[in-house]
This record gives structure tokens, C-alpha cells and sequence, in this order.
């Protein structure tokens, strides 16, 4: 997982940066046609307590603590960011303040359209993107693929943090779920979990993990023609 798609998840801004444990869940529904919806949440009720005495204060440890306001118009901003790119739609984004979880929606025309999200992000901060990551569909051979290749430079950039910061992700953990409307056949990833109905893949994974190159999400689901 490169910093860049842990940004793209992390819907609670600034917050995170305040606790040690929190849960990134990435949930995308795909049909036959190759479209679909994506779900991507930031759920830190678990560090509930924490957070609202965080937010009574300025700042914590040299970090401006957001408002309300401030989370309220980054989502905004996020989500208006992702409905102009081609091929996503219907873009909503909620944040519930009494639970700390924070969700972002929204429909996809064709499984590619998730990888110009990368794309996007890259463009926006002037890095030529990585192609480490991606995601596929065929609704000829009914495969869908998930595709990592562990960047080490994430493992670089992570140990010249500030232990206080690595703390952050001491706890954190990272799922993804992807959901199908025929039942799955085979899956290739030895660390992801078929669900009881077969039309359910899910991987969980502790973000740090990922950040050492100890767990690889890449998968490759053939479906029931």
C-alpha cells in the first residue's frame, strides 16, 4: 500500500495522526457488466474517547487539530475531486462525529475506472504514478484482479517518521472486500477468506504489514460463468 492510497483512504483528516488505532476498509461490489460501487470507510470508534478530548485542543505534538469544519470540507472537496473524473458517478460522502467513521461512495462505469483515481492523485500532487497497483476486470472470462507490487521505498519513507508518528499505525488495520453476482470459483490469495455464499472475497491485513511488504493483497478471483 503506497502513502499515496493510505491518504485516499484515511477520510478523517488530520485525525489519525492522534490515535493508534483505527480501521481502513475498502468494499467494492462488482456486477457482470464490469460496473459497480465502491465503499471506502475510516472507522476510529475504537479510539472514540481520545478523539474528543483531542478536538477540545489546538494542536497535539506539532499537529493542527482539524475542525469539524476542516473534516467536513476535505470530504467535500475529496468527493467533488473524484466525481469529475470519467466513469465515476453518484459520489456521497458522511462522517458521523459520535463514531469517529467516516465513509465515502460512489458508482463506477468499469472496473478501470478505479485505477484513474491513482492516476488522479498522483497528477494532483506532480508524481508520475507508480503502476504498482491496480485493478481489473474481464466480463468475458469472469476474472476480476487485484493487482499490488510492494513498493520498498514505502518502508523507507515510513522508518524516517518520528516514533511518535509510527505509533499512529501501531493498531491500524486494512480489509478489502470484493463483492460479486455470480459465486467465486478460485481465488489465488492464500491470505483472503471466500465468504459462506462464495460471492465474497475479503482480506484483512495490519497496515503496518503492508508498509513492510509482510502481506500481499494482490489476488486473482475466477468467477462461475
Amino acid at each position: 500500500m503506497t502513502t499515496t492510497r493510505i491518504r485516499l483512504i484515511l477520510l478523517i483528516p488530520g485525525l489519525v495522526f492522534f490515535v493508534s488505532c483505527f480501521q481502513i476498509i475498502e468494499d467494492v461490489t462488482v456486477k457482470g457488466d464490469g460496473s459497480g460501487v465502491a465503499v471506502f470507510t475510516a472507522n476510529l470508534s475504537q479510539s472514540k474517547s481520545r478523539l474528543v478530548s483531542v478536538m477540545l485542543l489546538d494542536s497535539v505534538n506539532g499537529y493542527k487539530v482539524p475542525s469539524k469544519a476542516d473534516v467536513r470540507k476535505h470530504l467535500a472537496e475529496l468527493s467533488a475531486a473524484l466525481g469529475k473524473i470519467d466513469g465515476i458517478s453518484n459520489v456521497t460522502q458522511t462522517v458521523d462525529f459520535d463514531k469517529f467513521i467516516a465513509v465515502i461512495r460512489f458508482s463506477f462505469a468499469d472496473v478501470d475506472n478505479l485505477n484513474r483515481i491513482s492516476d488522479r492523485i498522483y497528477e494532483e500532487m506532480k508524481l508520475k504514478p507508480s503502476g504498482n497497483s491496480f485493478y481489473a476486470y474481464s466480463s468475458n472470462d469472469r476474472t476480476f484482479t487485484r493487482k499490488y507490487v510492494y513498493e520498498p521505498k514505502t518502508k523507507v519513507e515510513f522508518d524516517k517518521l518520528k516514533e511518535a508518528d509510527k505509533a499512529v499505525f501501531k493498531s491500524a488495520t486494512y480489509t478489502s472486500i470484493y463483492r460479486f453476482d455470480q459465486p467465486v470459483a478460485t481465488q489465488s490469495n492464500t491470505s483472503a477468506k471466500i465468504a459462506a455464499s462464495r460471492k465474497a472475497v475479503m482480506l484483512q491485513s495490519t497496515v503496518l504489514d503492508l508498509i513492510a511488504g509482510k502481506k500481499d493483497i494482490t489476488n486473482h478471483i475466477q468467477l462461475i460463468n
